[in-house]
């Protein structure tokens, strides 16, 4: 196997850094195969002790090492393959090093490169590494003075963090920028971009005054789909004033957008760096979601600004720290911009689909990792989701005025600090006198709890007795799991649906509340409401208040009944998907033991009562109308049978469309609008459920008016949205009408690299049967690279990780598939490979077979020369 030697990083080895840096005086002259860097830095020892100075580096080109403006000879430092070392560095000095890169070669993406003929960087997590050597970790805070040498006619935009200070011409010709960062950053936090890019400009006036100059570079031509992203921009900057009491605090706010790059955005200090997809929107280019996404990652970079730069993490084990905060906090923007139980339903829907799965697999942690051997592969639904999750349910607990006394104490104490995970928790508790030490555990143990909810009510003496019990199954690493701190949220309905008051026994409550949230931290606990004259109906774990798999002894009659009447949108609506996950999975056996499938009208008798009640938000009524995922079904199953389930699901989808067809119509033509398209939340809402409407009456076969009102949505369609919603309808319905569509889409839009992607992905997901070896062909398409991430996420990883039952087909070919690209991969850009490696390691729930065939391509992988240690990584941890 390879990689064996390679060693782990351990979070019980942290040691502060023996050198600290107060200032970075970087210098580049721009070449794309040869790039020189000149970096001056201002070194203080650390420590009692004298050490050698170690520096991180990764493929550069060492020209020349001083200290002090004395030259080094070679036999006075040690080079390495990835370190610089200087074994008798004063206490106190200047190194200069100067190094060269081939920012043309870079197909990695990190550190320094070239996307679409514009210089750009990605330095998280160890990416400074490849631009000059430094000691590369997020706990060396220093300030930053950056000049930009470059041709000026190809590259006449020349950006860094902070302030633009000075600027001009050579002697040469070439052109000049000197930008000032007087905030102290760690070294993933830098950033450049110089190019020849358009500008779209605003501004923003704090409310303290100050004014805030806001740019978005973009590629000439692009300038008119900034506007909805800068609007994003201004709002965000808005709501962290009014909610967190947060204002901007430099001159200028930056946003560059790029083709090429890893991740969705980057939150360097003033120069956010983003993909382009998640700028870039017009009506006729981005979807409703993605008009939504936009805004939320503007926000989460934006709000990054604070939760991540101002006070930043200590050691890469504690990224959760910056990333949990910051996603609970544009989880929270969104629910303030659009419809908040929507928005709670969406987010969950991602935790279950992403996180629950990453939790019951090989590749388990806690959202505080123990340990890793590549720091990128701890970019995930674990640190990211789940550690928003932790987030809420801190503020759950501390409630909404305590929770922001806490971050204000937090941000007072550690500001231009790197800090950890305990930092944070102890400001919570000190500014709210609180006991936060069992809840702490959330942070230091992996896995979903699975919490079983019994209850019983007496009638003569009116009470409701609620019994939890919680565990957690064992994860790698992690045999023997302790009870959690869980904030457990419950509301009692009465036989009209009115919610009753919650008073516990022993409480002495004039007005008792309709909601209440309970402390539930030992593995058995029991609760008793009192003065109840009637049989409720619990309703539990409301607006999903802790990231738990709740089993509940809820009757057919319950599921209907939470479904037509639970005041909280979020347990409504789980309990629409609980409810018809629990028929699917009956009729699953039925198919497995080669009986007839039936479809049970009831349930289709209970989205009728949710069409009918006309106060319902028809953003809320089309998540209602979704059907639980292939992927959330089987889950449920012991041994997954994605054929099956996905047989079931599309027996069961025809049977809600048959019973209720002329519903569904009236919906749909209802919902065709006349007015101008807008992103806005109520008519995004609008469309979404015209369009959830339109994929019950697709399903419906032999009917031509059905197809007919596909087909010309599809053609008639004056937005993405709703051309897009049509496409993937017909990409499911083999035949001259789907042939017809994506021959029209692909002429359309070839041009724009962006939708593409969209064509491409709404074929990897189709379920046609030969969808892989329509991917296959895809793969030598002019508008496919393999160098390019979003083209790479958009085929491979939408086939792979959208497309269950095609993916898991009975020859393997899904599998075999997955693990060429990733071998292909592996050598041109390794933390995509890695990526979307995920879907082999599910192999445990899987038959003996599909189990056999799996371990096969995991271990062809690992087989693979030059194995990269993302890959390795994963690849390894999935077989073990």
């Amino acid at each position: 196997m390879k990689n064996a030697q390679v060693k782990a990083t351990q979070l019980r080895d942290y040691v502060a850094p023996a050198f600290l840096v107060d200032h970075v005086d970087l210098t580049f002259f721009l070449k794309s195969e040869a790039t020189k860097v000149h970096s001056k830095l201002k070194i203080r020892q650390n420590s009692n002790d004298k050490q050698p100075l170690v520096l991180d580096g990764d493929e550069l080109r060492l020209d020349s090492v001083a200290v002090d403006g004395r030259e080094l000879s070679s036999d006075e430092y040690q080079l390495g393959e990835f370190s610089l070392i200087i074994p008798d560095f004063p206490a106190e000095g200047e190194l200069e090093v100067v190094t060269y890169i081939d920012p043309v070669k870079n197909t990695k993406l990190e550190g320094l490169y070239l996307s679409g003929g514009n210089f750009c960087t990605q330095c998280e997590a160890e990416g400074f590494r490849r631009i000059t050597y430094y000691p590369d970790r997020p706990d060396v805070m220093a300030t930053y003075t950056v000049t930009v040498h470059a041709d000026q006619t190809s590259y006449p935009i020349l950006l860094s963090n902070g302030n633009l200070i000075d600027q001009g011409v050579s002697n040469d010709g070439s052109h000049w920028a000197r930008w000032d960062d007087p905030f102290p950053k760690p070294s993933y936090l830098f950033a450049l971009v110089a190019g020849d890019l358009a500008c779209y400009e605003d501004g923003f006036k704090t409310r303290s005054g100050q004014d805030v100059t806001l740019k978005i570079f973009v590629e000439h031509g692009n300038e008119d789909k900034c506007a909805y992203a800068m609007d994003s921009l201004i709002r965000s900057m808005k709501w962290d004033e009014e909610r967190f009491g947060l204002e901007y605090d430099l001159d200028i706010f930056n946003i560059v957008a790029v083709s090429d790059f890893n991740m969705g955005a980057m939150e360097n200090k003033s120069l956010n760096i983003f993909n382009s997809k998640c700028i870039l929107a017009s009506p006729d280019t981005a979807t409703d979601m993605e008009f939504e996404r936009i805004e939320a990652i503007v926000a989460h970079e934006y709000f990054h600004n604070w939760t991540g730069n101002r006070v930043t993490c200590r050691d890469w084990f504690q990224l959760s720290l910056k990333e949990g905060l910051t996603v609970y906090r544009d989880q929270e923007f969104t629910a303030d911009m659009r419809s908040a139980p929507v928005k709670r339903i969406q987010d969950v829907r991602t935790l279950r689909a992403r996180q629950f799965p990453e939790d019951a697999g090989p590749l388990s942690h806690p959202i505080r990792p123990e340990s890793y051997i590549e720091i990128n592969n701890f970019y995930t639904s674990t640190v990211y989701e789940k550690g928003g999750e932790v987030i809420r349910m801190m503020a759950e607990l501390l409630g909404r005025d305590g929770f922001r006394k806490g971050l204000d104490l937090y941000f007072n104490r550690h500001d231009n600090q790197a800090v950890t995970c305990d930092d944070f928790v102890a400001a919570m508790e000190d500014a709210n006198g609180a006991d936060l030490n069992h809840f702490r555990l959330w942070y230091s143990q992996a896995g979903t709890p699975e919490v079983e909810a019994n209850w019983s009510y007496d009638e003569k003496e009116q009470s409701l007795t609620l019994t939890l019990d919680q565990i957690t199954a064992p994860t790698p690493g992690q045999k023997l799991k302790q009870p959690l701190l869980i904030p457990f949220t419950v509301g009692l309905l009465g036989q009209n649906g009115e919610e009753l008051p919650l008073k516990l026994q022993g409480e002495n409550v004039e007005n008792a509340s309709t909601q209440r949230t309970l402390r539930f931290d030992r593995e058995h606990q029991t609760f008793k409401f009192v003065d109840l004259n009637q049989h409720p109906v619990p309703s539990l774990n409301r607006n999903f208040s802790a990231p738990i798999k709740l089993s509940t002894k809820y009757s057919t009659e319950d599921l209907r009944f939470l479904m037509g009447h639970d005041k909280d949108a979020f347990s409504r609506w789980d309990a629409a998907q609980t409810y018809a996950s629990r028929l699917m999975l009956k009729m699953v056996k039925s198919v497995q033991d080669g009986d007839v499938v039936e479809f049970d009208h009831q349930y289709a008798d209970a989205l009728a009562l949710n069409i009918a009640d006309k106060s319902l938000d028809p953003a809320f009524l089309a998540q209602i109308l979704a059907l639980p995922s292939i992927d959330y079904v089987t889950e449920q199953m012991e041994v997954a049978d994605f054929a099956a389930v996905e047989k079931v699901r599309s027996v069961f989808k025809v049977g809600i469309a048959k019973a209720l067809f002329e519903q569904f119509k009236e919906l749909y033509l209802a919902g065709k609008e006349t007015v101008a398209y807008s992103p806005d939340s109520a008519s995004a809402g609008r469309r979404a459920l015209c369009n959830a409407a339109l994929g019950y009456l697709s399903v419906i076969e032999n009917d031509p008016e059905c197809l007919r009102l596909v087909v010309e949505q599809f053609e008639t369609a004056d937005n993405m949205t709703d051309r897009m919603a049509a496409l993937s309808l017909l990409a499911d319905i083999p035949g001259e009408e789907r042939e017809k569509a994506l021959v029209a889409f692909e002429k359309r839009y070839a041009d724009n690299a962006l939708v593409m992607d969209k064509w491409f992905a709404v074929q990897a997901t189709s379920s046609i049967p030969n969808a892989l070896d329509e991917v296959k062909k895809l793969l030598s398409h002019s508008a496919f690279s393999y160098k390019n991430p979003n083209k790479v996420r958009a085929l491979i990883g939408a086939f792979s990780g959208a497309n269950p039952a095609r993916f898991h087909a009975e020859d393997g070919e899904g599998y075999r598939f997955l693990a060429d690209s990733i071998i292909h991969l592996n050598g041109i850009n390794p933390q995509v490979a890695s990526k979307i490696l995920a879907p082999l390691g599910s192999w445990r729930r899987m038959n003996v077979t599909h189990q056999k065939m799996m371990k096969a391509e995991l271990q062809r992988i690992l087989d693979t020369e030059n194995l990269s240690n993302d890959v390795y990584e994963i690849a390894s941890k999935s077989l073990s």
